[in-house]
């Protein structure tokens, strides 16, 4: 089989992004620059070959995948498997406010405890991992030979490097994750390969437009 090519996008940034405020599940929308972070995808991958565009149906990754469908003339198609993390009780939350609260929490969740699941509904990185690999295989299993977009959520592509690079789900970050970065892996029936990682060339185009008006 053909490998399948996937550009994987994190969705534009949020107000709540901004306050280092928790998203998980509720349906945040972009702010101004996470606008025109999505306007600045788009323009990166005009040109390039498309077949399927698939995203998350949480707004501030569907609003991101919307430049890009306009370039590519592809539809967009919803695939609930891509949504963040869920973090339960710690949503809407800020990072300081979960410190203060939940301390021993807070605490399990900075170690990266595999199985520990926020309280109230959160999710494990253990079944993160599981949902995200299911749901990217699905999806690059229909398209061999071609290139896909997927537009998600920093959990989802964590969850994917991870996969890609053969770290566990309780392995020390050593890579970023911005909004609006386009990342590159192959799909095989043998795994995934990273080809590249957080590439944001495009979005460095505001400073220098900036710095000549």
């Amino acid at each position: 089989m053909e490998p399948t090519r996937i550009i994987a996008i994190r969705h534009g940034e949020t107000s709540w992004n901004a306050a280092a405020r928790i998203q998980g599940q509720i349906d945040i929308g972009l702010n101004e620059n996470g606008l025109w972070q999505a306007r600045r995808v788009g323009e990166a991958l005009a040109g390039e070959p498309i077949t399927a565009i698939y995203s998350s149906d949480l707004g501030r990754a569907w609003q991101t995948a919307a430049p890009i469908a306009e370039v590519a003339g592809a539809p967009v198609v919803p695939e609930q498997r891509l949504r963040e993390r869920s973090f339960g009780m710690f949503e809407g939350k800020t990072f300081d406010e979960i410190h203060a609260t939940w301390p021993e929490h807070a605490q399990a969740w900075r170690r990266r405890e595999p199985d520990w699941e926020p309280p109230e509904g959160g999710e494990s990185l253990v079944d993160l991992r599981r949902r995200v690999v299911e749901a990217m295989e699905e999806l690059a299993a229909r398209h061999p030979g071609e290139q896909i977009v997927v537009v998600a959520h920093g959990g989802v592509l964590d969850a994917l490097y991870r996969v890609a690079t053969g770290q566990e789900v309780n392995a020390p970050r050593t890579w970023e994750l911005p909004n609006g970065a386009i990342n590159r892996l192959l799909w095989t029936p043998e795994g995934f390969t990273l080809l590249h990682w957080s590439d944001t060339q495009h979005l460095e185009q505001q400073a220098a437009d900036d710095g000549s008006a």
